[in-house]
């Protein structure tokens, strides 16, 4: 079966948020697109979360995907700012489900992993994998869109079992059902 896929990549945010897009061919990964959203000047977190949506909704239009990826909120001390962050994920999802795109979450740990092989690099050593992987000629002045577009690398390398599909992978009719000859 020949896979042809276009992946959204996405790293919510409050202030800058990240997106990528891959296009999935042959097990070959082709860079699509990737950039931010600027949200800063915009002083109203509801005013924020409106443009949030309206620009995820417009990406997905634009560029119609198959499948999005998310980074999951990881757990701070601020409150405040993980419930804004929940937020911004949420109308990203919204706008996912409002057009039937799938969506999967991973964690910040769990991109940085599948991208550079350590859960705890720094942004600069994804973006650097990523610009080597996707011939990538300059990098961005944020990189939140790096991260966006890390997501979705993220998603294609874990074959779409993120957050939500986790436990879903793990039972043994799952396992049989995907590997059918390793039955005894």
């Amino acid at each position: 079966m020949v896979e042809d896929k276009i992946i959204l990549g996405i790293d919510p945010g409050t202030s800058v948020m990240g997106y990528g897009i891959i296009h999935v061919k042959n097990k070959q990964l082709h860079l699509i697109t990737f950039g931010v959203i600027h949200l800063s000047k915009i002083d109203n977190h509801p005013d924020k979360l409106k443009k949030i949506f309206d620009r995820v909704d417009g990406i997905i239009t634009e560029y119609k995907p198959d499948e999005m990826a998310i980074e999951a909120p990881f757990f701070g001390k601020n409150v405040q700012s993980m419930l804004k962050l929940g937020r911004a994920q949420g109308v990203c999802i919204a706008a996912s489900l409002r057009q039937n795109v799938p969506f999967e979450e991973y964690t910040p740990k769990r991109i940085k992993q599948a991208i550079t092989g350590s859960g705890n690099a720094s942004k600069e050593q994804v973006a650097g994998m990523l610009q080597q992987l996707l011939k990538i000629k300059e990098l961005p002045k944020y990189l939140d869109a790096t991260d966006g577009l890390a997501a979705a690398v993220c998603h294609y390398f874990s074959k779409g079992v993120g957050e939500h599909n986790k436990s879903k992978s793990k039972d043994w009719a799952s396992f049989i059902k995907n590997n059918p000859n390793r039955k005894a």
